[in-house]
């Protein structure tokens, strides 16, 4: 049971009014007009709120000692987290040489008489590049009913001079069409202009093609991704009739076809099981006269946050423990190139910031810079017991300029933005003609509140930045994902125990992870590809962070855990009158939101990792569903991603430790 502060005086005004009525009988017998038009209790009004202020401030000393105390410990409040977007920067027109996309461009919201604009900021450089298209190839069944490459010359195919069948004479499941590019186009905005044969590729739907475009990845575990096709900008339908198709491709990697090395863009016929509503295979294959490629943008990663560059801080006057402020805030956490420069005349030189003083020697330059309220300190000089002063950190010159090279400012929740709000350069660059966020920006977080670091404190003072129980290795690793901008990921700490039927390795730890999901309809209803761990930037940056943390002996293992999907056969009997789609909804609601890694189980907060399924949970999840007047039957099922009841029900579904279960696809049978 936790300790509650004591509030050191729980009166209020009225409650200071009331008690000094009462004693006026006391003093002044004579005084028998207590009402509120009487200039003595005007008085006593007066001086009850001006009471009331200072018991205000006395009831906050104890939180004031706790900030001391968190300060001794060389806590702080931790900085806001700035949101993060995929800016599309669109072309005027394709251009024959690189357009340049500077670090540092800012694009914003639109500004209106009650909203600021919220401005992002572009992370790293970026070009939109002409593609250098080398290839192309047919992935198609040949005469001796093989699976076959035929290559095209790619130049006559540009000039209109080849008539190529793009999949199988009988298009089959699996055929493809390979465009190879020398260059990588990641996160390039493609276009092509297909002068399709209006004879071909009969017996589609014209808008729903069964195919899809995918890249190449350069992964060996999962070689291709599959691209946004713009709709506005597919004018082929289907590869019936010449036109247009704009892609939007994601991040790239070079893939060995046909002994051909290169970053490749392919149009794959889908699989019968991939089709979506309304979706027919070919007759007859597309027929293609003549391609081009050109590229009419690109998209760069933007961190909602401005720059301030070589603020001038002031000059030093040689004092230890001097304090400068930096003019805006609150400071983002700081990249290796935003750092404190100290100009003694001719020379430069680049100090370091530490958390602290305590391991600072009188010669080294350290500096602390609190994130919330912009002080830059130096390190004190304390005297010693011996009388000498012991300085923590060196002294800047006496006349010194200090000067901060750079850093940002910004982040916190208001940069969560919805698609399609960044909208506006603000830094004019050629041939860019428009800029927008086709997804919600996400990852930004406010600054951290008091309340919220005593929750947080007793967690550091046991982990005591080391790694060594299972709760220091989640409590490091939440710390190491809100730094990135994903707090909400939901984190496990596995240490497996020996048992007669295996053994385990010496010192090994799993750190389970499960992926946070912006967006509320794909939480509820979240797919294999969503809740698989990438080892990206986040993962890297949590690697190393435990590394420095963990002990030597210790085997870290970074991971997603084992998902059983589970799809559910609920036999509904309604109420007389009731919308059975209605009804319908609210029933498999329940049942994708309580087998939910992320939002499920009784508590809201994700299914327990290692928690059996029984039927019996499912009858509970479902009592009370408005519009039922019985549930009839209920059927549990072990499936697949992306699939429905298949094979036998079960009762039961046993899960390991480092398990959890996820949504297949439910459904719902009115009797």
């Amino acid at each position: 049971m936790s300790l509650a502060a004591p509030q050191l005086d729980d009166r209020h005004f009225q409650d200071i009014v009331d008690g000094a009525k009462k004693r006026i009988p006391y003093y002044i017998e004579e005084w028998t007009d207590h009402n509120v038009s009487d200039p003595g209790v005007t008085l006593i009004e007066l001086f009850a709120w001006m009471t009331d202020n200072i018991i205000y401030r006395l009831n906050q000393v104890p939180d004031l000692h706790y900030v001391k105390f968190m300060e001794m410990l060389g806590m702080s409040l931790k900085e806001p987290v700035p949101a993060r977007a995929l800016i599309t920067f669109w072309l005027s027109a394709p251009q024959e040489m690189q357009v340049p996309i500077p670090a540092g461009t800012e694009v914003a919201s639109t500004q209106t008489e009650t909203q600021p604009s919220i401005v992002f900021t572009t992370d790293e450089p970026f070009s939109i590049k002409p593609p250098d298209w080398r290839a192309a190839l047919s992935f198609v069944v040949n005469e001796d009913n093989e699976r076959d490459y035929h290559a095209h010359d790619v130049g006559r195919l540009s000039k209109g001079l080849e008539n190529v069948n793009v999949f199988s004479a009988a298009p089959q499941e699996g055929d493809a069409f390979y465009f190879g590019f020398g260059n990588d186009i990641s996160r390039h905005i493609l276009g092509f202009v297909l002068d399709c044969d209006p004879a071909g590729g009969a017996g589609i739907d014209p808008t729903q093609p069964p195919y899809v475009w995918e890249v190449s990845t350069g992964s060996q575990d999962d070689p291709w991704a599959r691209c946004v096709v713009d709709d506005a900008e597919d004018t082929t339908k289907g590869l019936n009739t010449p036109g247009r198709i704009r892609l939007h491709l994601p991040d790239m990697g070079r893939f060995t076809v046909n002994k051909q090395n290169l970053y490749w863009v392919r149009l794959r016929l889908l699989h019968k099981d991939e089709y979506e509503s309304r979706m027919r295979p070919y007759r007859n294959t597309p027929r293609l006269r003549q391609a081009a490629v050109s590229s009419w943008g690109g998209a760069a990663w933007a961190t909602h946050s401005q720059v301030i560059s070589r603020e001038m801080l002031g000059q030093s006057d040689g004092s230890p423990g001097q304090s400068f402020q930096l003019q805006v805030t609150p400071i983002l956490r700081r990249r290796p190139e935003e750092m404190l420069v100290v100009q003694d005349g001719e020379e430069n030189r680049v100090w370091a910031e530490v958390p602290n003083f305590a391991q600072s020697t009188a010669v080294d330059t350290h500096y602390t810079l609190d994130s919330v309220t912009g002080e830059l300190r130096f390190g004190p000089a304390i005297r010693q017991p011996d009388g000498s002063m012991k300085r923590f950190g060196a002294i800047p010159p006496r006349g010194a300029n200090l000067i901060f090279q750079r850093y940002r400012y910004g982040g916190g929740l208001e940069g969560n933005v919805q698609a399609n709000i960044i909208n506006t350069l603000k830094t004019a660059i050629p041939f860019i003609a428009r800029v927008v966020n086709r997804q919600p920006a996400s990852g930004g977080l406010d600054a951290e509140k008091l309340e919220a670091a005593k929750m947080r404190a007793p967690a550091l003072l046991r982990s005591q930045d080391r790694a060594v129980t299972e709760a220091d290795f989640e409590f490091l690793a939440r710390e190491a994902l809100r730094n990135t901008g994903w707090g909400d990921y939901r984190v496990h700490c596995l240490q497996p125990l020996p048992s007669r039927e295996s053994r385990i390795i010496p010192g090994q730890v799993y750190l389970l992870i499960i992926p946070h999901i912006q967006d509320p309809a794909q939480r509820l209803r979240p797919s294999a590809a969503q809740l698989e761990l990438r080892q990206d930037d986040i993962y890297n940056y949590l690697s190393n962070y435990l590394d420095e943390r963990r002990l030597l002996t210790v085997r870290l293992d970074i991971r997603a855990p084992v998902y059983y999907w589970v799809s559910a056969r609920v036999s509904v009997r309604a109420l007389p009158g009731t919308n059975h789609a209605q009804v319908e909804a609210t029933v498999l609601e329940r049942l994708y939101r309580f087998l939910n890694p992320l939002i499920g189980g009784r508590d809201g907060r994700g299914w327990p990792f290692g928690r059996d399924l029984v039927i019996s949970d499912l009858h509970q999840c479902l009592q009370g569903v408005p519009g039922v007047q019985f549930i009839r039957n209920v059927e549990m099922f072990v499936t697949v991603p992306g699939e429905g009841p298949r094979g036998d029900p079960v009762e039961t579904v046993d899960i390991v430790g480092h398990g959890v279960i996820a949504s297949g696809i439910h459904e719902v049978v009115f009797s």
